[in-house]
């Protein structure tokens, strides 16, 4: 465990890391915002944070800041903005006037659970001195399939949408079917991370 904290503790102080707290700093800002229905500025501020995330990656990969820690940190903040999104859709969705986005609000709740699983689950493996799986292929589809299907619900959504009176507002059926591909796309990505778990648990079995 000593060794472990160590290894996270190397090489953190980077650019890389530092706009990844922003990122998880931001997170609450668009909560309140977006409590208060100030949706273009909490779509700003994600953008922002978008922003984030974008950069430290390059700056990690151009500059060779890449560290333990920031690849613990930026999963971290994408669970948590995904959680903070669906946690906020759900909200208003489920005292929405349009009874269909009122009924199925309740499919945003497996984006919350998920992401919770994931975080507790990841917590869980640094304590007992095992590492986090790194997304792979269907993790990285799943997440910019949600940051797509959540931009577009933020900009034509009913209820919330900044777009919908000056252009559209998206069918909630239509909106539905969306939010349901992007939750198939994230149980498949969560199934995705268990071999990795399973593999890393038996190797320290056998270790013992």
């Amino acid at each position: 465990m000593k060794a472990l904290i160590k290894e996270y503790l190397t090489g953190c102080l980077t650019i890389p890391n530092l706009l990844s707290v922003i990122r998880i700093a931001l997170i609450p800002v668009f909560a309140v915002l977006f409590n208060n229905g100030d949706y273009l500025w909490a779509v700003i501020v994600l953008a922002i944070s978008g922003l984030t995330d974008f950069f430290d990656g390059k700056i990690a990969r151009k500059f060779n800041q890449i560290s333990a820690l920031g690849k613990l940190l930026d999963p971290i903040a994408d669970k948590l903005s995904q959680m903070t999104i669906a946690v906020m859709f759900y909200l208003t969705f489920s005292g929405s006037s349009d009874e269909t986005v009122k009924t199925f609000s309740w499919i945003f709740l497996v984006f919350i659970i998920k992401e919770a699983v994931m975080v507790v689950g990841g917590a869980i493996m640094i304590a007992f001195g095992l590492k986090p799986v790194a997304a792979e292929l269907p993790g990285k589809l799943a997440t910019f399939a949600f940051y797509t299907i959540m931009c577009i619900v933020m900009a034509f959504g009913p209820d919330i949408g900044i777009l919908r009176e000056a252009l559209f507002t998206l069918p909630a059926t239509v909106m539905l079917i969306l939010v349901g591909i992007s939750v198939i796309l994230t149980v498949i990505a969560f199934l995705s991370y268990m071999p990795g778990v399973f593999r890393q648990v038996k190797e320290k079995k056998n270790s013992k």
